[in-house]
């Protein structure tokens, strides 16, 4: 007869489980397939879903390769990851990002053939970027494309197109390029340029919010599109509450670049990934979608005192 497993072991192998995919991080994610639904005229529909469905999967895809690629780098340099400490078995994290990624792709093509033609490049990107960029200096810019075109996958499932949210995209992904930058230095610090390269991209696309995220012409009337001032009101708010998010961390490791404080600015960076979304789909018109999507920040701020979100 086998060996019972004990609740203990059951709650340890989920707590390692929760760490490899970095759970916290996961309620950044569906508020990138509603802010690309928000920038087009069209209002969220199943496809929505099953478009927010994929990128949950392929995000988290993501998450289990990547620790299994750094397998051997987090044994010398975090080894209480879960792969180095034994918890959780390398072949077992690779078999689960491919599972995930088939299911994603599936969610995808559910959403239909536009949602798909995003989908592939996504996935790809997410694989190119744990196997081969992620050290390499066209890392971040991975990062940034795989961001973008989350979003814009759910515009594609949603509309069926995807030129209304390319502003949106730009900006999601010009926000992941410096988080991802300051995420280099993370392990040992030492550089006080990135995060003060951080800081300045964050005001600058706190500015560019209202100038480029524009209610979308023509847009269907309802209890999601509220009038214009209510969502530009909405909008101005969730821009400053990113900001400050943002800023204050990035601050603190431009000051001392140590990789504790650098360490916090990635994790402030990751949890501003989700009222800047709430502000492109509130600009974008979308008033209860953004207010959805705000709501996500509490949530991931009570897992991410359990787990750590880098």
């Amino acid at each position: 007869m086998g060996r019972s497993v004990s609740p203990g072991d059951r709650r340890e192998r989920g707590r390692a489980w929760a760490e490899l995919l970095r759970i916290p991080a996961l309620f950044t994610v569906p508020g990138d397939a509603l802010a690309g639904a928000a920038a087009t005229t069209a209002p969220p529909s199943s496809r929505t879903l099953l478009a927010i469905g994929s990128s949950l999967c392929l995000y988290e895809a993501g998450m289990a390769l990547n620790d299994w690629a750094d397998r051997e780098e987090d044994a010398a340099e975090r080894p209480h990851r879960p792969l180095p400490s034994g918890r959780v078995r390398p072949s077992a994290a690779l078999t689960a990002a491919c599972a995930l990624t088939v299911s994603g792709l599936a969610l995808a093509a559910r959403a239909g053939r536009p949602a798909l033609t995003v989908a592939a490049p996504l996935a790809a990107t997410v694989w190119a970027y744990d196997l081969a960029l992620k050290h390499t200096p066209a890392g971040p810019a991975a990062m940034a494309a795989a961001r973008a075109l989350d979003l814009l996958l759910g515009a594609a499932a949603t509309a069926g197109r995807t030129r209304e949210a390319l502003p949106s995209a730009g900006l999601l992904a010009t926000h992941t390029l410096t988080v991802t930058a300051v995420s280099r230095h993370e392990t040992r610090g030492g550089s006080a340029r990135t995060p003060l390269a951080a800081l300045a991209a964050t005001a600058l696309l706190t500015g560019l919010l209202p100038r480029l995220i524009r209610r979308p012409a023509g847009g269907p009337p309802g209890p999601d599109r509220p009038a214009q001032p209510v969502t530009d009101a909405l909008g101005s708010a969730l821009g400053a509450v990113y900001a400050a998010t943002a800023a204050r961390p990035y601050f603190h490791a431009a000051l001392n670049p140590s990789p504790p404080l650098t360490q916090r600015a990635v994790g402030g960076g990751i949890r501003a990934t989700i009222p800047l979304q709430a502000a492109l789909a509130a600009r974008s018109g979308a008033g209860v979608t953004a207010l959805l999507v705000a709501a996500l920040a509490p949530a991931a701020g009570r897992f991410a005192r359990k787990v750590s979100v880098t």
